[in-house]
């Protein structure tokens, strides 16, 4: 009886081990436009100012586009991840500037003291405690409120606004509807000088938190598990939930995240005021949204863009222009939208 020789020829296995790989898909470009825009117009109205005060207006854009940042770049991820129409997302700024009073007011003394290290030691309890408990709060109003909602956008809005109105008249109970005052830290009040250039220490400080909090926004949405399912639940949640992963619970999670990080930004707009009252949040809302637009839902790096790059247009229409910076803001995001009506970057450019 023969045998067949069912053994690979070596020419065959020769040929297949050198064949070449198959060619790689072509790495998506990278948008670079939007990098641009900040530094653009910084460099546009260096002619129009001296270098002193423009040196002081760009810190001072840049400390304020940071904070306000922080405080949209969760509302972002809401809105992209969730859809959800989040108008009570005020509402956590705001408590979470009046949480942070539970620990700077008995620890004054730590503030007032002629020490960097215990003023930012006070100052980290209270920021821990506020993010604390607005995430806290961010998960209850999930599951409370929230969860009732889903896919309705005008329930979303008339329910969430609702809550902010609620927690308002409940800080106004808790707190009285006197402001508070906030004073800085010791260490952190007047400026350092830049050559001629005065920038308040504060704003270096919040400079350093929003480059922070972005860089660890973007390290996890890219260099982490957590970070690509969340990304995958922007492009398509349906499908990350058919391969055995719980999406209700990343939405979950997400939603508190954003109501911490909307407790920081709160703490840090309230240091930065030296001044609480309970519609700060509510006065900060608008502002908020149009970073988000602007930005793009779903894209933090947009949202960075676009807080940043509105408050600059703010600070430099405030020295020029005092009249056109009561409606820069409109007019930027108006701009923005005609040249690219789905923001900076799409929902998937995170």
């Amino acid at each position: 009886m023969t045998q067949i020789d069912t053994r690979p020829d070596a020419c065959t296995v020769v040929a297949h081990s050198a064949a070449p790989p198959a060619a790689a898909l072509p790495a998506a470009r990278r948008d670079v436009v939007p990098l641009l825009l900040a530094p653009a117009l910084a460099l546009a109205m260096l002619p129009l100012l001296s270098l002193p005060t423009w040196i002081t207006l760009t810190v001072a854009g840049l400390a304020m586009g940071m904070m306000i940042f922080i405080m949209a770049s969760g509302l972002t991820l809401v809105f992209g991840l969730m859809n959800v129409l989040n108008f009570g997302h005020g509402a956590f700024v705001t408590v979470g500037a009046f949480t942070a009073t539970l620990v700077l007011l008995p620890m004054r003394g730590w503030l007032e003291a002629d020490s960097l290290g215990a003023n930012l030691g006070a100052l980290g309890l209270a920021v821990l405690l506020a993010m604390i408990v607005t995430a806290v709060l961010g998960w209850a109003f999930e599951r409370v409120v929230i969860m009732l909602v889903y896919g309705q956008h005008l329930k979303q809005i008339l329910i969430t606004m609702g809550g902010m109105i609620v927690s308002e008249q409940l800080i106004n109970v808790i707190w009285g509807a006197d402001p508070i005052p906030l004073p800085l830290p010791a260490a952190l009040r007047g400026a350092i000088f830049l050559g001629e250039a005065p920038v308040e220490k504060y704003r270096l400080l919040a400079v350093a938190v929003g480059l922070l909090v972005f860089a660890a926004m973007v390290l996890t949405l890219n260099r982490s598990r957590i970070g690509l399912l969340i990304r995958a639940g922007v492009e398509n949640g349906e499908m990350v939930e058919s391969l055995g992963y719980r999406i209700r619970r990343l939405f979950v999670g997400v939603f508190m995240a954003g109501s911490a990080l909307a407790g920081l930004g709160g703490v840090m707009w309230g240091l930065y005021k030296e001044t609480l009252s309970a519609s700060m949040g509510s006065e900060l809302l608008v502002t908020v949204f149009i970073v988000v637009i602007i930005g793009g839902l779903g894209s933090v790096e947009g949202c960075f863009i676009g807080a940043v790059l509105m408050a600059l247009v703010q600070n430099y229409a405030g020295f020029l222009a005092p009249k056109f910076n009561l409606v820069s803001n409109i007019a930027l995001m108006i701009l923005i939208l005609m040249w690219r009506p789905a923001g900076l970057y799409t929902k998937g450019k995170l």
